[in-house]
């Protein structure tokens, strides 16, 4: 027998009360990602979010450098960058802890088919492209100061940069406006792929090895929503696990979801293979990352950051042993 309650039977306000319950019980983690290969794991998160009882919601940003703005904004909660933006971030009292990280490598010293370019110092005299305030804008300068070379967007250095924007360096390359370029994957890869682009180095012979992506967490979050940070943390590690261990799976979800079908599975393939998911990152790797930073002038940071104080791996490691991976 049903009860009529102000004209709505019981079992309907007890269905919806228990729909209100569950769409509490979800709450919202507001995600900032870009858009490249290696940051496809973190995208998964949204699509297994619901199992993780929680719901995220994705905002794609064109560099890193953006997702800091919309964290001092308050626009977002979690964001994925490559570690030069969040270290940028942190110098400028963005609130933020670093407190994984999701891929690692990524980056290429491509130049131009016919630019006789077959080692760093080969650009001595040459236009490199490359995109300001990115990790590969660290590299190419860690890589140049090695090399003895000196730079400048001004012309009379050793080397011309020539700021672009990530989309923007392949066409600069194939339309000869630059000789080289230092391009993340799978722009890289592409390049290669499509007969412009020749791979000098991939650039992990410095102090910084293979540059580690981050994920950056607000103070806000970090402290204030512990529950919610601790279920996003596991579902990012459940993701990141899915991916590892099925590249079918990653490579269908980087085409299909993310790039839209715009790369190839070679595309995919070789930028992977220049590049991994993982979780992790160490105060160390920061701290070498920051010093050369100060070192080669990028970012231009007045206090340069102590990343001990704010490398904080906590969440990870608890998500990690309780879902037992390693």
């Amino acid at each position: 027998m049903k009860v009529n309650v102000f004209g709505k039977t019981l079992s309907t306000i007890v269905a919806a009360l228990l729909a209100a319950g569950a769409a509490q019980a979800q709450e919202t983690v507001r995600l900032g990602n870009l858009k490249f290969a290696h940051y496809g794991a973190v995208s998964y998160i949204k699509e297994i979010a619901p199992k993780c009882g929680i719901k995220v919601e994705e905002r794609v940003f064109a560099k890193g450098l953006d997702v800091m703005q919309a964290i001092i904004a308050g626009e977002i909660d979690v964001g994925t960058t490559a570690s030069e933006a969040a270290i940028s971030g942190r110098a400028g009292n963005a609130p933020i802890y670093v407190v994984a990280g999701f891929a690692k490598g990524g980056a290429r010293l491509v130049a131009g088919q016919g630019a006789n370019i077959k080692s760093v110092r080969d650009l001595k005299g040459k236009k490199v492209g490359v995109t300001r305030g990115g990790i590969q804008e660290v590299l190419l300068m860690a890589e140049l100061q090695k090399a003895g070379l000196s730079a400048d967007a001004a012309p009379g250095k050793d080397v011309q940069l020539v700021f672009l924007a990530y989309a923007d360096l392949n066409q600069a390359l194939l339309g000869k406006n630059i000789d080289a370029m230092m391009q993340s994957e799978p722009q890289s890869s592409q390049a290669i792929n499509k007969g412009f682009g020749v791979e000098v180095i991939k650039p992990y012979d410095t102090p910084i090895g293979e540059p580690v992506r981050t994920m950056v967490m607000t103070e806000k979050f970090y402290n204030t929503r512990r529950p919610l940070a601790e279920k996003f943390m596991r579902c990012f590690v459940q993701a990141t696990s899915a991916f590892i261990k099925d590249p079918a799976l990653a490579e269908k979800y980087v085409r299909d979801s993310v790039f839209k079908g715009q790369i190839s599975s070679d595309d995919f393939r070789d930028a992977m293979g220049n590049a991994a998911y993982t979780y992790d990152v160490t105060p160390e790797h920061i701290q070498v990352t920051t010093d050369i930073m100060a070192r080669t002038g990028v970012g231009r940071m007045a206090r340069p950051p102590a990343a001990k104080e704010w490398v904080k791996t906590d969440l990870l490691e608890a998500a990690k042993k309780s879902l037992n991976v390693q």
